[in-house]
């Protein structure tokens, strides 16, 4: 079969967030840019991932705003839950959002975008069915996929992922999730707040990378909401068919559930990518890269999830950022010189950046202090009524901020303030400088940061010196 050949200064393989801003940025340059896209354009946050999941948990978030409304002297009731009609709005959200990523919009751009599998031949070429492309620089930002665990039973069922659970048209009767991540966690409080009943097993500890104490504040709610929640727990198997599925948990219960979600983490896909060929390593985290995100062929970069340093759109995105500065504005920049907020949208929701108290200790030793305020004394959450929660800041010597954690309503949004300050290398004083409103619950990270200072600003020298000060005027 012949192929048209194409000479580019840069060929993509994958279009999702990694993909789409290094090829946008390039082509606004002016290079002469070729994307690959076998799947849909977006990738996985706008089609499976970020967009839906928000979209179906704002759904869950109105629906619990009215069955808790009476606690502030709103009578309303148990809400009429119509899940065709969540389905339209999260169906809807996609749809909204999706011209952004549009073929048509990078046509527009100058990338010329080929919706076909694309593998490398050689070193400075890939090829597809129809076209062969050689360019001086290729980035492969082919994505992840739901990893399935060798569980005997599970491959003779109709298990969901999260690519899939979107095309349900009914409301599950009783949903098992296995896997307490960011995932499980998010989808399995939103599916019980629509009216499933929900069981997570996880084999470890639920969303093990966040601060314990505040995965805590969540464990609470998530069982206030009805989900039952099994960690330290392996499946040992499955059974059943659809519909009638039975989980067979180590230690001997039985659970019997109407369909089950699989959300046991991440896989790099890479089998299709002809690396070998182009002599590109890659291990069970992806595409083995440096911290300039460019592989053993120094011709290629890899970007977003498949570069093994996390799996989150807005690191994919600063991925993209980096791989621009360093090829097209000759200013070197590390894909690890800013610090990457992760969030888990639930409610209450947790944020954080940077080092968890225990990371922070064992980096650093007796260097590290911790300073916490919770939302119980911050005024905006005892009006709303929603005090669950609190800011945790873990700092280093001088005050350096080494993490910021947040649980509670809001918490992504307060986040922000710390990550503004650490990008630009601040200290725990930056945060008690800015005026912030009154009532808001972005106080709390003030207020956290402040204590911090109360021993010497409030100590016996400061006494002293007040007082003298007093005395002279």
């Amino acid at each position: 079969m012949s192929r048209e050949t194409i000479r580019a200064d840069l060929c993509i393989i994958g279009a999702g967030a990694a993909g789409l801003v290094t090829a946008a940025g390039a082509a606004m340059l002016g290079r002469k840019v070729v994307l690959f896209e076998a799947g849909e354009m977006g990738g996985d946050c706008l089609n499976y991932g970020c967009v839906p999941s928000k979209a179906i948990l704002s759904a869950a978030h109105a629906a619990h705003s009215v069955r808790s409304a009476a606690k502030l002297g709103v009578k309303a009731g148990e809400p009429q839950i119509d899940f065709a009609a969540v389905m339209d709005h999260v169906r809807k959200a996609i749809a909204d959002i999706e011209p952004n990523d549009s073929q048509e919009r990078f046509e527009g751009l100058g990338v010329r975008v080929i919706r076909e599998w694309a593998r490398f031949t050689s070193a400075d070429t890939v090829e597809s069915d129809s076209f062969c492309v050689k360019a001086k620089r290729f980035v492969i930002a082919s994505g992840t996929r739901a990893r399935i665990p060798s569980i005997p039973g599970l491959d003779t069922l109709p298990y969901l992922t999260n690519e899939t659970i979107w095309q349900l048209d009914a409301l599950p009767a009783h949903l098992f999730i296995l896997g307490a991540g960011p995932i499980g966690c998010e989808l399995g409080q939103a599916f019980a707040r629509l009216g499933s009943n929900v069981t997570i097993v996880e084999a470890g500890t639920a969303l093990g990378a966040f601060e314990p104490e505040h995965v805590a504040v969540l464990r609470e709610a998530l069982a206030a909401d009805g989900v039952r929640l099994i960690e330290e727990t392996g499946v040992e198997r499955f059974s059943g068919e659809a519909g009638a599925i039975t989980a067979h948990l180590a230690g001997g219960e039985s659970i019997n559930a109407s369909h089950v979600l699989v959300a046991a983490g991440r896989e790099p896909v890479t089998d299709t990518l002809g690396l070998e060929a182009a002599g590109i390593e890659a291990d069970a985290r992806g595409i083995v890269c440096d911290d300039k995100l460019r592989t053993a062929n120094r011709r290629v970069y890899a970007a977003g999830d498949i570069a093994g340093k996390g799996a989150l759109t807005h690191l994919a995105g600063w991925h993209g950022s980096v791989i621009l500065r360093n090829l097209y504005y000759g200013v070197p920049t590390k894909q690890s010189s800013n610090p990457i907020p992760g969030c888990v949208y639930t409610s209450p929701g947790l944020a954080q950046i940077g080092l968890t108290e225990t990371k922070a200790r064992e980096a650093h030793g007796d260097k590290v202090s911790v300073v916490s305020w919770p939302f119980a004394d911050n005024d905006r959450a005892i009006a709303e009524g929603d005090t669950a929660g609190g800011v945790k800041l873990v700092l280093g010597k001088g005050g350096k901020l080494l993490g910021v954690h947040v649980a509670g309503a809001r918490s992504d949004d307060i986040a922000a303030l710390a990550a503004i300050t650490m990008a630009k290398g601040g200290t725990v004083r930056d945060l008690t400088s800015p005026v912030l409103a009154y009532p808001t619950r972005g106080e709390a990270i003030k207020r956290a940061a402040g204590k911090h200072f109360e021993p010497v600003v409030f100590g016996p020298f400061a006494k002293a010196w007040a007082g003298l000060l007093s005395a002279l005027h």
